[in-house]
């Protein structure tokens, strides 16, 4: 090599790790952080990340900036949360955004606090992230188990069923939702009879649990778990002939996907809540048909619109601020989220709350007969809908530190 060549290959060198740095600058990266192979994969997994990808597709490239979806496996299991999310944040990520199963979502949490990074959890229930383990840089959307109580638990007693009895997940999420259910039952004047706990994950045959709980007789077996185990749970119960005995089963938390799951010849007559109905109105449904040619054999929920939801909110923001600032503070870009209202074809307008906690609508739905249903997916007919200022935890009630500043 002469002189000439030799000195337009150092110029070249210099010119690009400056010209990536500057790249890497003007990238927007969302991290989804999910269960992609577990029992919460249907209601999550795929479609929350196909549904973050519609969300970048619908913000489009107009904006001056690039973005990134990433995606990762958290195996259900705390440790692998936390050690993604760390590496994620250090490598530049700006926000994580899902994190289904509340020990991994708190977990998570205590990352995000660390960093001082954006973080919007979605999937996990436990109310406790706008309670007192809430941070600054954490948002919670879609649903927790206090609106799921309140929602789904209150209108089971109601309807008379004042005694109860919980299977539940030993874990976090488990744990909160019959600790929410309780408070309702017993504020409502009915009693708990007593509750079992269940391995998580891993337990699929639940049959003891079921016949330790049809033993205590029961008005209403409440189902505290979630996805596969809920519908292992359904299935099993009918089996045993439980519900032929008038016990009720109150499914905590189900999804649409765990309703096609089941069938609607097990599941009809269960009652449950969520937040979003891919049938609710014209503006659901093409959102729906738009999320499900991404992923064809699954359907949305609440967990999905969500995703969908909070990443549009987040680029809007971003696009607002200006990416250098957006990048700089994650507690500035949170604060900025909770400042500006939120509106999408999902959930329509919403506030965000000092606490992190996003005010929606919560709907109380009964699955539909096989005579009702007219056709895939129409699984849902509507009981009742509870006001976005009255479905969630009140702000003074929770315990967040936030609400005190």
């Amino acid at each position: 090599m002469n002189r000439r060549s030799l000195l337009a290959a150092g110029t070249a060198a210099a010119i690009a790790p400056l010209s990536r740095a500057r790249a890497q600058a003007n990238t927007i990266r969302i991290g989804v952080l999910t269960d992609m192979s577990g029992t919460y994969r249907d209601n999550t997994g795929p479609t929350s990340v196909a549904a973050t990808r519609e969300a970048v597709a619908e913000f489009g490239t107009s904006h001056g900036f690039t973005i990134e979806v990433l995606e990762a496996d958290h195996q259900n299991r705390p440790d692998v949360g936390s050690n993604i999310a760390r590496q994620w944040y250090d490598q530049g990520v700006d926000l994580i955004l899902d994190v289904p199963t509340s020990s991994v979502g708190l977990a998570v949490n205590q990352i995000a606090k660390e960093k001082s990074k954006a973080y919007i959890n979605v999937g996990s229930a436990t109310a406790d992230l706008t309670g007192p383990q809430c941070g600054a840089t954490t948002l919670h959307w879609a649903y927790d188990t206090y609106m799921l109580a309140k929602s789904t638990g209150g209108a089971m007693v109601r309807a008379g069923g004042d005694t109860w009895f919980f299977i539940t997940a030993d874990y976090a999420f488990g744990h909160a939702l019959e600790r929410d259910n309780t408070n309702f039952v017993r504020g409502a004047g009915g009693r708990v009879l007593g509750s079992v706990r269940t391995p998580f994950p891993g337990t699929t045959d639940f049959s003891s649990f079921l016949v330790q709980a049809a033993a205590a007789r029961p008005k209403v077996i409440g189902l505290a778990n979630a996805g596969a185990d809920t519908a292992n749970c359904v299935k099993q119960a009918a089996e045993f002939g439980i519900t032929r005995r008038g016990i009720k089963l109150a499914a905590l938390l189900l999804f649409v996907n765990d309703v096609n799951g089941i069938g609607l010849q097990t599941a009809q007559g269960l009652v449950c809540t969520e937040s979003f109905y891919w049938d609710t109105n014209d503006k659901t449904r093409a959102w729906t048909q738009r999320v499900v040619r991404r992923t064809p054999t699954n359907y949305p929920n609440m967990i999905h619109a969500g995703c969908y939801s909070a990443a549009l909110h987040f680029l809007k923001t971003v696009a607002a601020m200006g990416v250098p600032a957006a990048k700089a503070s994650g507690l500035d870009l949170i604060n900025r989220m909770k400042a500006t209202p939120s509106e999408d074809d999902c959930f329509g307008r919403g506030v965000i709350r000092q606490d992190g906690r996003r005010l929606i609508p919560s709907f109380l739905f009964e699955v539909k007969s096989p005579a009702e249903s007219r056709g895939p997916w129409d699984f849902y007919k509507l009981l009742q809908t509870t006001p976005a200022d009255e479905a969630f935890r009140p702000l003074s009630e929770g315990g967040c530190q936030l609400a005190r500043t």
